[in-house]
C-alpha cells in the first residue's frame, strides 16, 4: 500500500498572551510566540486532574518552547524549518517527559501532532486566534476547537493589537453541538449561559 505524499504544512498555531489570565490560570504559562499543539496527550488516562492542571486541560494549548499552557493560540504562518524545528522539540519532549521507546516512535508521534496541529489552521487566515474546549467522555479526550474574530468578523492582526474583550467566537459546531461561549471580557463567566 503507497501512501499520499504529505502536503507541506503553511501555517501551524502559534501561542498568544492578551492579558496577565494565563500566568493565572496555568501552573506553567507557555509564553508568547511559541509554536503550539492541541497538548491533550498529556491527559490521556488521568481523568481526575483538578486545579491549575484542570484548567490546562479543558481550554490549554501546549506550548514547544517552555512546555507551557495557552489559552489562545493565532494562526501563523510557518517556514518548513520552523515546522521542523517544532517537530524536533516535540519529540525530544516526548522522549524526556513521557517515555518515548525511541527517537523514531517519539518523532512520528510529534510529527503526526504538527500535522493535527496544522489541521486546526485549514481554512482560517493567518492571524486569526482558535481556542479548545475539552472534556472527558469515559476514558477518552473529546476536544473542539473554535475560532475567535474580532467583531466584523475579520481576523485579528497578527501583531495581536486587538483588545481581548473585543473579541467573539465564531459559531462552529462540534459532533457533540456547539461549545459554550468564551467570554474573554469576564473570565468568571466564562461557559456559562447568558
Amino acid at each position: 500500500m503507497t501512501r499520499e505524499p504529505v502536503p507541506p504544512i503553511r501555517r501551524l498555531p502559534r501561542t498568544v498572551r492578551l492579558d496577565g489570565s494565563d500566568a493565572a490560570v496555568f501552573e506553567r504559562p507557555a509564553l508568547p510566540g511559541e509554536w503550539a499543539v492541541s497538548g491533550a496527550f498529556a491527559f490521556l488516562g488521568d481523568v481526575a486532574v483538578s486545579g491549575k492542571a484542570q484548567q490546562a486541560f479543558a481550554n490549554g494549548f501546549l506550548g514547544l518552547d517552555s512546555f507551557g499552557w495557552s489559552s489562545l493560540v493565532i494562526v501563523s504562518d510557518a517556514a518548513p524549518d520552523e515546522v521542523s524545528a517544532a517537530v524536533g522539540a516535540l519529540a525530544r519532549h516526548l522522549v524526556a517527559e513521557y517515555g518515548a521507546p525511541s527517537t523514531q516512535a517519539a518523532e512520528l508521534a510529534a510529527a503526526e501532532e504538527i500535522a493535527f496541529a496544522a489541521s486546526l489552521c485549514d481554512g482560517h487566515a493567518a492571524g486569526t486566534f482558535l481556542a479548545v474546549s475539552r472534556r472527558f467522555e469515559g476514558d477518552e479526550v473529546v476536544e473542539s476547537f473554535r475560532a475567535v474574530l474580532d467583531p466584523a468578523g475579520s481576523a485579528a492582526e497578527t501583531d495581536v493589537s486587538c483588545r481581548a474583550w473585543s473579541l467573539q467566537i465564531e459559531e462552529s459546531p462540534s459532533e457533540t453541538g456547539t461549545p459554550p461561549p468564551i467570554d474573554l471580557a469576564d473570565p468568571a463567566r466564562r461557559g456559562r449561559p447568558e
